[in-house]
């Protein structure tokens, strides 16, 4: 089911607008790895897909699976549920499995669609420092809708150079949450520039 609603997404998303990557070179190609991106919109997450050559296994709030329906799509796209206001071990465990086995994660360390910048949520560096995976941070800019998209606005993911998470401190998982969203803000500069 995943490829094919990528297939979906690519059809729509190239017949209306125009997707530019930038930094591809940059994501791992022998290891499972984080990517992280802001997130603004749920059209970022389509164009992600779209731009990372393997799956991603998503990481999505929990309220999202209420609905059956939604839910049982959610799963069928590699999306899994995580509680955000209550993480338990089992919120970690199965993206570090993910991780360990080659897959790639994704991760919104804002924990909710926003158009402000909120600080980052620690998970995305805790998961990074147990599955000992490097963490790609991305940045997405362009339309936030299909709509927007029909007009012919261009999309653009960049990604950063991978963090790798090495610690046994909580102060310094800090310290590498901050890193994150240093480097996340030094990608919104580069697109600015071009």
């Amino acid at each position: 089911m995943y490829h094919f609603t990528l297939t979906i997404a690519k059809l729509i998303v190239r017949l209306f607008g125009k997707v530019e990557v930038k930094n591809k070179h940059l994501l791992p190609q022998d290891e499972g790895y984080i990517v992280t991106c802001t997130h603004r919109g749920w059209l970022e997450i389509l164009i992600l897909g779209i731009c990372v050559p393997k799956p991603i296994h998503f990481m999505a709030k929990k309220e999202l699976f209420d609905n059956k329906l939604i839910g049982y799509f959610l799963r069928k796209i590699n999306a899994f549920p995580v509680d955000r206001e209550n993480p338990s071990p089992s919120s970690i465990k199965k993206p570090v499995k993910l991780l360990r086995s080659g897959e790639i994660v994704g991760i919104f360390p804002s924990g909710t669609r926003t158009s402000e910048d909120v600080s980052l949520k620690r998970g995305a560096v805790t998961i990074g420092n147990l599955s000992r995976a490097p963490i790609v941070p991305a940045l997405y800019a362009g339309p936030r809708t299909l709509k927007e998209l029909r007009k012919m606005k261009k999309a653009t993911i960049i990604f950063g150079e991978p963090i790798y998470v090495r610690t046994s401190s909580k102060e310094e998982l800090a310290t590498y949450t901050e890193l994150l969203n240093k480097k996340t803000m030094e990608l919104e500069i580069q697109i600015e520039k071009v």
